[in-house]
């Protein structure tokens, strides 16, 4: 009879409870109402056409301030991928997660953003995330765009090494201090901050600032997270890079691991400009480089804690399977899984079902403010994931189990 150990016990729970077509998990936390009209919206975002028209008419109808734009948004594609318009309107979703077992992570959606006082208000914002966070305990990270703290030209002629104005180097500084003041706080309170990833133009600058903060408040505990967009083909060798950088330094590294969110702009801009693109030839390459930076961070977690931020299956499962080898507990401080609110429950709910510390990535803001992330969000997985089709037919799956 084979010897039972905490490995094989793992193993045995991951078969028993990680199944990602278990609907009954995937939905548990929606009732018949939430289910079928989640079913609705997803069955109409899986119209190519529907969705391409529908967004240029809703960027028109919130640009122009129609009221009734703002409440058609508001009741359906708001409501599935957000958490609310304030920080206090998503305590309600943020208490639903933590009842499944799940964590919520914050993301204040306002973007493109341009004078001083939208800086400081986006800061400001970031920083009552952090406190609202101190309170509730479920709710273990914030995350920050460097492009809502600084102007995007700015950050672009850092990313090039160009020689600075007085008047530019002043407005710089004025991007570390508010992006210190951000981490500061989280150190104080013991939140962590994910640095998102952006566009490949500004990317060297946003990762020269994530090093520094991380340099700065990562040194007992991991605070400041740096983000990887592995569709880059670049972007292993930059986190194997980070890594050594941390080790020689006297830092830990914070890593959370995304595909990315930019492949169409950044291949447009490629073509545009003759330049060789900064993604990967494939999705098969990409996939690779995906799962390879899971294994690396698996291997050197005592250095690193990272996030496996990604909606597809395998790469959560692989990581599973990576644990239950080596011995390591599914909920190792050092570990996180992470999905879009709205998005890939059946990852999120078998994930947080099997012990796994796993959470949701939950915008928040007016409908102005987060209507580009909604329409990218409907746009980008509709046209290039094939997520839409996906999660219609894992709700449809879910109403027929209920007989609905």
């Amino acid at each position: 009879m084979p010897t039972t150990t905490p490995v094989n016990m793992q193993k045995e729970a991951q078969k028993q409870l990680l199944d990602f077509s278990n609907t009954e998990n995937a939905f548990c936390h929606k009732n018949d109402q939430e289910l079928k009209k989640s079913a609705w919206l997803f069955r109409m975002m899986n119209h190519p056409w529907l969705v391409k028209v529908g967004s240029a008419l809703g960027l028109k109808a919130v640009e122009w301030n129609l009221p009734f734009a703002r409440r058609i948004v508001k009741a359906t594609i708001f409501e599935q991928f957000c958490g609310g318009s304030t920080l206090l309107d998503c305590l309600p979703a943020v208490q639903k997660l933590k009842s499944f077992n799940t964590f919520t992570v914050l993301d204040y959606g306002a973007e493109g953003k341009e004078s001083e006082t939208d800086f400081n208000h986006t800061m400001n914002e970031a920083i009552r995330a952090l406190e609202f966070a101190a309170h509730e305990k479920s709710v273990a990270i914030a995350t920050l765009k460097v492009s809502g703290m600084g102007r995007m030209e700015l950050l672009e002629k850092v990313n090039t090494q160009a020689p600075l104005t007085a008047d530019e180097q002043e407005e710089y500084h004025h991007i570390v201090k508010r992006l210190d003041a951000v981490c500061y706080a989280a150190a104080e309170r013991g939140v962590g901050v994910y640095i998102d990833a952006e566009e490949s133009w500004i990317q060297n600058a946003i990762d020269a600032l994530a090093d520094k903060m991380m340099a700065r408040y990562n040194k007992k505990q991991i605070v400041v997270f740096n983000t990887f967009q592995m569709y880059r083909h670049d972007r292993l060798d930059f986190l194997k890079k980070s890594y050594i950088k941390c080790r020689q330094e006297n830092y830990l590294l914070g890593a959370k691991l995304v595909r990315g969110a930019y492949m169409l702009k950044e291949k447009k801009r490629a073509d545009e400009l003759d330049l060789p693109s900064p993604i990967n030839p494939s999705k098969a390459a990409t996939d690779q480089h995906y799962d390879d930076a899971v294994r690396f961070c698996v291997e050197n977690l005592e250095y690193i804690s990272f996030c496996n931020a990604s909606h597809n299956a395998q790469s959560a499962l692989l990581q599973t399977q990576l644990l239950a080898q080596k011995g390591i507990a599914a909920d190792h401080p050092h570990l996180m899984f992470s999905q879009l609110y709205g998005m890939s429950d059946n990852l999120t709910f078998n994930l947080a079902a099997a012990g796994y510390r796993v959470g949701k990535y939950m915008p928040y803001g007016t409908v102005q403010e987060v209507i580009p992330y909604l329409i990218r969000r409907a746009q980008e997985n509709t046209s290039v994931t094939g997520d839409m089709s996906r999660e219609y037919q894992l709700l449809e799956k879910e109403m027929k189990r209920r007989k609905l």
